[in-house]
C-alpha cells in the first residue's frame, strides 16, 4: 500500500481562533501534537520520505516537534491560500505519478483505515480524485458537497458563497483529499484567486478536474468526530477525550485491566503489558512503559518512565524519567524523578524521594527519607528519616553505598561520601567522613543527664506565675 504515494500535510496556519501565541499544530491532545498525530497516521499508508508537511507560522518549531524521522517540509512563508501551500509543496516534490493525499494537520482523529479507503476508491474507480465527506447536524462554516445525477462531487462550494438550497446540505468537506498527482501537478497552475480573500482555494481543483474530463468521487464516513478539525480549545479538548478513548479501548482489548476506564489518563505512546492492572484516576504519560503484571495504584502519576513486569506501584506514586525494577513495590506517596532507578525487587515505602539515585536489586527505603544523587548497592536497608545531604549551597555532591550496607534511622549522610559494603551506620549519626567495609559509624554526642533538672524548671515556672498574680 505504501509504494508510489505521496502525502502532503497543510500545517501553515496560526489557528487565530485558538486564542494562543503558538501555531495550532503544536497544541496537544491525547499526549502528542495534532500534527504529529496526522503523521503517525499517514505513516501507515506512506513511507517517511514521501511525507512533505508544509509549514508556514512558527516553520522551525514546527519542524521541530516531528517524531517521525525522514518527514521532508515546505515553506509557506506567505499563506495564499490551501492552493497555494501545494504550490509551495511541489517545490519540495516535483512532479510524481501514484496517488497524491492531502491532508489538514490539525486532524488528529483521522483513522488509517479511511485514508486506505480512499486511496482504493479511487484506484478501483481509476478516477481523478476522492474526497472523504461527512455529513454534520450542524455544517455552518463549512464547504457543501454537491453531487451529481451520478452520485460524484460536482462541486465543493464553500459556506460564504452558498445558495440558499447549498445552505441545507449537510454533507461537508473536511479538507482530506486522494487525486491522481500526474493529473493533480498537470493542473495545479490552473487555480487562480478569484475570490473575495484573493486566494489560491485547493477546492478548486475539483472543477478543474472535471473541466478536463476527469471525475472526482466521494467516501462518506458515518463517524463525524473521526473529521474533527481543530479550530478552537473547546474543539481540542473533544479530541482528546476520543483519541484518550482509543487508547484505553485499545489496551483493554490486548488484555491489560483498566478499573474505572472513564478516570484515567493514558497517552497515545504509552505501552502495557498484558496481565497489567491499572487502577482508578491514575496517569500514564509520555513514552512510559509498563510491564506485564503490574498493578499501578490510584492516583499514581507517570511520566516517561520503565516498569518491569510483575513490579507494584501503590497509590500516589508521583515518578518522573525514572525506572522501576521487575518485582519492585513502590509507594504510596513515594516520589522518583530526573532518573532515579529502583532495581528489582527493591522496595520504596511511604514518603521516600529518589532523585538521581540508583538504588540496587533487594535494597529498601521504606519509610520518610530523602535520596539524592546517590549510587546504592545491593540488599542495602535505608532506615527511616535518612537524608543524603548532597548539595552545598554551590554544588550538589554525590553518596556512594556498597552493597550489604545497614543504614540506621535518621542518618545524615553529607556528600560527598562513600561507605563501603558491609557497613553499618549508627542510628541518629551525622555522616560526614568515608566509612570502611563492615565498620560500624557513629556521629552522634554523647548522651547527658541533669538529674531533676525537669522538675526544678516546673518549680520555677510556678513560682513566677504567682508573683505576676500577686
Amino acid at each position: 500500500m505504501k509504494s508510489n504515494i505521496t502525502v502532503v500535510i497543510l500545517a501553515a496556519g496560526l489557528g487565530t481562533r485558538m486564542k494562543s501565541r503558538k501555531a495550532k499544530v503544536l497544541h496537544e491532545a491525547g499526549g502528542d501534537t495534532l500534527l504529529n498525530h496526522v503523521i503517525r497516521a499517514a505513516c501507515e499508508i506512506a513511507l517517511p520520505e514521501e511525507i512533505v508537511v508544509v509549514v508556514g507560522h512558527q516553520a522551525a518549531a514546527v519542524s521541530e516537534s516531528v517524531r517521525v524521522a525522514g518527514i521532508r517540509f515546505a515553506e509557506q512563508a506567505e499563506q495564499k491560500g490551501t492552493g497555494h501551500a501545494l504550490l509551495c509543496a511541489k517545490e519540495v516534490i516535483g512532479t510524481t505519478d501514484g496517488d497524491l493525499l492531502i491532508l489538514n494537520g490539525d486532524g488528529p482523529l483521522l483513522r488509517p483505515s479511511t485514508l486506505r479507503d480512499l486511496i482504493e476508491l479511487r484506484k478501483t474507480r481509476q478516477i481523478g480524485g476522492a474526497i472523504v465527506t461527512t455529513e454534520l447536524h450542524d455544517p455552518t462554516g463549512y464547504g457543501r458537497i454537491v453531487r451529481d445525477e451520478n452520485g460524484l462531487v460536482a462541486a465543493i462550494v464553500e459556506h460564504k458563497s452558498a445558495s440558499e438550497d447549498q445552505l441545507k446540505i449537510r454533507e461537508i468537506n473536511p479538507g482530506v483529499y486522494c487525486f491522481d498527482a500526474g493529473l493533480f501537478w498537470a493542473h495545479i497552475g490552473e487555480v487562480r484567486p478569484n475570490n473575495s480573500a484573493r486566494e489560491y482555494y485547493l477546492t478548486d481543483m475539483i472543477e478543474i478536474i472535471r473541466r478536463h474530463g476527469n471525475s472526482v468521487a466521494p467516501l462518506l464516513v458515518r463517524d463525524e468526530t473521526e473529521l474533527l478539525g481543530i479550530n478552537t480549545r473547546v474543539e481540542l479538548a473533544a479530541a482528546d477525550k476520543i483519541l484518550r478513548g482509543r487508547k484505553v479501548e485499545q489496551l483493554m482489548l490486548s488484555g491489560v485491566t483498566i478499573e474505572q476506564p472513564e478516570s484515567v489518563t493514558i497517552d497515545v505512546h504509552v505501552e502495557v503489558g498484558q496481565d497489567s492492572v491499572i487502577e482508578a484516576n491514575v496517569q500514564l504519560r509520555g513514552n512510559s512503559y509498563v510491564g506485564s503484571n503490574v498493578r499501578i495504584g490510584t492516583g499514581s502519576v507517570l511520566r516517561s518512565c520503565h516498569v518491569g513486569d510483575d513490579a507494584t506501584v501503590l497509590p500516589y506514586v508521583v515518578a518522573e524519567a525514572s525506572m522501576i525494577g521487575s518485582g519492585a513495590s513502590v509507594g504510596p506517596f513515594a516520589r522518583l524523578r530526573m532518573n532515579a532507578e529502583a532495581g528489582a525487587d527493591t522496595h520504596i515505602g511511604n514518603f521516600v524521594e529518589l532523585k538521581k539515585t540508583k538504588l540496587g536489586a533487594g535494597s529498601k527505603a521504606s519509610h520518610l527519607a530523602y535520596l539524592g544523587d546517590s549510587t546504592i548497592g545491593s540488599n542495602v536497608n535505608v532506615g527511616a528519616g535518612t537524608i543524603t545531604c548532597n548539595y552545598d549551597g554551590e554544588k550538589k555532591h554525590q553518596t556512594t553505598i556498597g552493597d550489604d550496607v545497614f543504614v540506621g534511622s535518621n542518618s545524615t549522610l553529607v556528600a560527598p561520601l562513600r561507605v563501603d559494603a558491609g557497613a553499618y551506620i549508627a542510628a541518629g549519626s551525622v555522616i560526614t567522613k568515608n566509612v570502611e567495609s563492615d565498620a560500624l559509624a557513629i556521629g552522634r554526642a554523647y548522651q547527658t543527664e541533669k538529674p531533676g533538672w525537669a522538675k526544678r524548671r516546673r518549680e520555677n515556672r510556678k513560682k513566677r506565675e504567682a508573683e505576676v498574680r500577686t
